[in-house]
């Protein structure tokens, strides 16, 4: 599979479906396809969530992401104060280790150090529903760290002691690394930037 394909699959909605003898009736959608044909109710309760968690603005404004920043950072609170950081990476990278076999045989396959970039920042959702910014470019994957809103409102109440500058440099910079490192690519991620924007580039 090349990156060409594996870009298809990700951004594109399925094709227009063949529509019943005699046309569609005159209330059919006739549209572009949503991909969610079918699943009408779990977009409904979907649509629902979001809209209550952006109602929730007390103590603070909630984002969609609100309660996946705050298992996050929970279990880096954790492995930071017993001094498990490191063993926490290691533990992420090993879970991660089939999707990465998969990722690492494409790349081989191709020799295209794009479907490293692919995999781990397109693909999953356990990177964008995390992150809700990210900006894509040949050879480059550049997002905003997703952490300030939450921390900002833990700190004033002493939940975290956790900075965004440390997260980086001790979680996402290390893991980001192990995963090129098991895909069979050399990949640059960048030390933390002041503006919160950070870059991962493959040649």
């Amino acid at each position: 599979m090349s990156v060409q394909a594996l870009r298809k699959d990700t951004d594109t909605m399925p094709g227009a479906r063949p529509s019943a003898a005699g046309g569609p009736p005159p209330h059919a959608w006739t549209g572009v396809d949503t991909g969610v044909e079918g699943r009408e109710e779990e977009l409904g309760k979907s649509m629902a969530v979001v809209l209550k968690t952006l109602k929730n603005t007390k103590p603070y404004a909630h984002e969609i992401n609100d309660a996946l920043i705050k298992a996050r950072l929970q279990a880096i609170q954790f492995a930071k104060d017993h001094g498990l950081m490191e063993d926490y990476v290691a533990h992420d990278i090993k879970t991660m280790t089939p999707l990465n076999k998969r990722m690492k045989a494409l790349v081989e396959k191709t020799g295209q150090s794009e479907i490293a970039l692919i995999g781990i920042f397109d693909r999953t959702a356990c990177h964008y529903q995390l992150c809700l910014e990210t900006e894509s470019g040949p050879g480059m994957r550049r997002w905003r760290s997703p952490f300030a809103r939450v921390l900002a409102a833990s700190h004033r109440i002493g939940q975290f002691d956790l900075t965004e500058e440390w997260i980086h440099e001790n979680w996402t910079r290390p893991r980001l690394l192990g995963y090129a490192e098991a895909i069979g690519v050399e990949m640059r991620v960048s030390h933390w930037q002041s503006d919160g924007w950070l870059t991962a580039e493959v040649d």
